[in-house]
């Protein structure tokens, strides 16, 4: 067996072929800038970027293909949505799951007024919901949750925070970067406000693809201004969807091929992808379970994670772990903290972090098997380790 990818969490790979494709025949056929001429190849752009933005509206049913605005990536998106509509004084909730893209833009706002609350997640990576219903306040403007931790692979019930939020007159914004392709995404039935999606992971397109979904009747301040190519009379931003959010030229060859794995997805059925890649994790966590020295981390049900599991092997390091895998079984993982502390420090394992692997659409049921029998043997060298027993392949 050749080398086994379980780092999907971090960027998918391989990518349908059709993705290469589309950006190749967007550089050779669309290679203008969309919205700015009226010549052919600009036009031919334009048509490029129009498509995905109806594929996605597609995917998420969005009424509205306006409404999703391109951005480089979920980071991105992220921080347009919370610098778009907090200020100080006001009080935003988020979870004790959340990835620093969500924390490290919220920790900064707190320097200019604004208050955060942390609810508090469990070792399984679940939200406590009363905890979340007690944390808004009369000034609560904000609720961001991650849709799937990265690191515990838990998913959490976004539809019903969303609920919560809206009856305390707060909007919510999910964090869908670890679901978006890989889990259905109703917008309009979750009654989200907004959604931060990225292009890389799930929805198998290139890096530096991702954007944001907004509701109808959400206004954001708009975290750059610039060329839009529209209204170009006036020396202030336009605030119509999606040139408001738009300044400067759009990645067009990427947006190209994120078109490619959205349709991909849509093609293949979410439903089949979640099931594929669920049972992955399931028979992953049976086997690792009979493995002495081996501790899973997040949800024990299926039904409540992704394809994206953390563990760690007693006697070892998460790096030192990821080393062997990767030279002496070809196995790429992705060890360490994940971006996410706040996450390690619900479930436990900070500041060490985990081994995290994460499936996607294109592993298959032997490279489990083969990645169990692997943990096995570093298992077993790290129980002798204590000993003075050299590891050997």
């Amino acid at each position: 067996m050749g080398a086994i990818y379980f780092d999907n969490a971090a960027t998918s790979w391989p990518k349908p072929p059709t993705v290469s494709a589309a950006m190749v025949d967007c550089v050779r056929e669309a290679g203008g800038n969309p919205g700015r001429s009226g010549h052919r190849l600009s036009i031919a752009a334009a048509r490029v970027v129009t498509s995905a933005r109806e594929a996605l509206a597609e995917l998420f049913n969005a009424d509205d293909p306006s409404r999703i605005v391109f951005a480089h990536n979920a980071t991105h998106a992220l921080n347009l949505a919370l610098h778009g509509t907090l200020r100080p004084g006001h009080h935003v909730v988020t979870t004790g799951l959340e990835h620093n893209s969500v924390m490290r833009p919220l920790r900064h706002l707190e320097t200019l007024g604004v208050e955060v609350t942390v609810v508090p997640c469990g070792p399984d990576g679940m939200l406590d919901m009363d905890s979340a219903r007690r944390a808004f306040r009369s000034n609560t403007r904000l609720l961001v949750a991650t849709h799937a931790s990265n690191v515990a692979g838990s998913v959490l019930p976004v539809s019903a925070l969303a609920t919560i939020a809206h009856e305390h007159g707060a909007l919510a914004l999910v964090d869908a970067a670890q679901t978006a392709g890989a889990i259905p995404i109703d917008v309009g039935h979750a009654e989200v406000d907004l959604l931060a999606f990225t292009g890389h992971k799930s929805l198998l397109g290139p890096t530096g693809t991702g954007g944001l979904y907004v509701r109808s009747g959400v206004a954001l301040t708009p975290l750059i201004r610039g060329g839009t190519g529209s209204a170009s009379a006036h020396e202030t931003q336009p605030d119509f969807l999606p040139d408001a959010h738009e300044s400067g030229t759009l990645n067009v060859a990427g947006i190209a091929g994120l078109n490619a794995g959205v349709r991909f997805v849509r093609e293949t059925g979410l439903g089949s992808i979640q099931a594929h890649e669920q049972a992955l994790a399931t028979r992953f966590c049976d086997g690792a379970r009979q493995i002495e020295g081996v501790s899973l981390y997040g949800p024990s049900s299926a039904a409540d994670r992704t394809g994206v599991v953390s563990f760690t092997i007693a006697g070892t390091t998460p790096s030192e772990v990821g080393l062997l895998l990767d030279d002496s079984f070809g196995i790429m993982a992705r060890t360490g903290l994940h971006c996410s502390p706040s996450a390690h420090k619900s479930i436990g394992t900070f500041p060490d972090g985990t081994v995290r692997f994460s499936f996607g659409w294109f592993n298959t049921a032997e490279e489990i098997d083969a990645s169990l029998v692997a943990l096995r043997e570093i298992a077993t060298w790290a129980a002798s380790n204590a000993r003075g027993t050299s590891w050997t392949a």
